[in-house]
């Protein structure tokens, strides 16, 4: 999980995180609102126009183009925004009969890793632009929002800034994303996507290790031990937390720990309680935010001393307001009721996601 946590006291924002490169423009459609690219169409909406009429005039069935979009056949589309089309378009620049792709890139579901995520997208967006531009410029990356994701997390993930994800596709001033809607990805300037690239670092032979003597049908090598990996542990502090503790911080709620801090995958930890469970505040502080993800399960932020954030979610019934001081081990909301029921707990030193642990050990 990765929360939209921009504005938060003294201008706290997620925005760091993305990579400032800079990005061209969006290509100018054609007079239907039209953008060919050498894989797949998109239309840009005029404004005021509903899906189903958009559909009757490029062709298409109002059912066929509004379930490509998750859209309803009656919507009525917001100027400039994007809508995928299903399939190519009479006059598009592309081969006839091209595939339309799924356009996701991201995995339907569980996390991403980020870091590859993005160089992924990066490298398609390089062999693109230099392997088969159209008439409007490299093809974009194209992605399909899925459950819980955010603009931002979205323009972090591709290495691009929010801003200009936003001008791509037309986004509201709330960055409003939904289920099952498509986005193209802001293509980034060749020499600033090089720039952002890391360095490759070449060792000298013999610098760290010796050089083994290659295998011949005369003389092969041994074989070498094969280690049985470690399984991980997931420690259970119910029995010992207690709000006495001399930790740093308190346990968010009573259970287990089921999935562990892993930075990049999982930015907290998740711990394992019954629906309608109490959850605390860890430390004290004052409520910084409550906000809600895309499938509306409200999130509760707390900012302490030291620039520390806790990020709570997997909650509801909360007992706070924002700008309310709380004290450690006080009531904020309750565990919300789902299969299987549990509290996703995060803590962020500034902008950075840490191994909670480190506070409740």
């Amino acid at each position: 999980m990765d929360f939209d946590l921009r504005g938060i006291g003294g201008g706290f924002t997620t925005s760091d995180a993305a990579r400032n490169a800079r990005t061209i423009d969006r290509p100018v459609p054609d007079s239907r609102g039209v953008i060919s690219y050498p894989t797949y169409d998109v239309a840009v909406a005029p404004g005021g126009e509903s899906v189903a009429e958009m559909a009757a005039r490029l062709g298409f069935g109002a059912n066929e183009l509004g379930g490509y979009n998750g859209l309803p056949p009656d919507t009525v589309l917001r100027t400039g925004e994007i809508v995928a089309l299903p399939k190519r378009v009479v006059g598009g620049v592309a081969t006839p009969g091209a595939p339309a792709p799924s356009g996701t890139i991201a995995p339907a579901g569980g996390n991403v890793n980020v870091t590859t995520l993005a160089q992924g997208a990066l490298d398609r967006t390089g062999a693109q632009a230099g392997a088969a531009p159209g008439a409007n410029g490299p093809e974009p990356a194209r992605h399909q929002v899925q459950r819980g994701e955010t603009a931002y997390t979205i323009a972090r993930a591709y290495g691009v800034s929010v801003r200009a994800l936003a001008e791509w596709n037309s986004l509201d001033s709330a960055l409003t994303v939904r289920e099952g809607q498509y986005l193209l990805i802001p293509v980034v300037i060749e020499e600033d996507r090089l720039a952002a690239a890391p360095a490759t670092v070449v060792e000298a032979p013999g610098a760290g290790s010796a050089i083994a003597e290659p295998p011949s049908a005369a003389a092969p090598l041994p074989e070498a031990p094969v280690a049985a990996p470690e399984k991980p542990t997931t420690p259970d502090l119910s029995d010992n937390r207690t709000a006495a503790s001399g930790s740093r911080m308190a346990m968010p709620t009573d259970g287990k720990i089921v999935r562990a801090f892993q930075k990049g995958r999982s930015d907290g930890i998740d711990i394992s309680a019954g629906a309608g469970s109490p959850v605390r505040a860890a430390a004290d502080g004052t409520v910084a935010a409550i906000t809600r993800d895309t499938d509306q399960v409200p999130i509760l932020v707390v900012r302490h001393a030291g620039n520390l954030l806790t990020v709570y979610a997997g909650i509801d019934g909360i007992t706070v307001a924002k700008g309310d001081k709380v004290s450690r081990g006080q009531v904020l909301a309750k565990v919300r009721a789902a299969d299987p029921a549990f509290l996703h707990f995060q803590v962020r030193e500034g902008t950075i996601s840490v191994d909670p642990m480190a506070y409740l050990n």
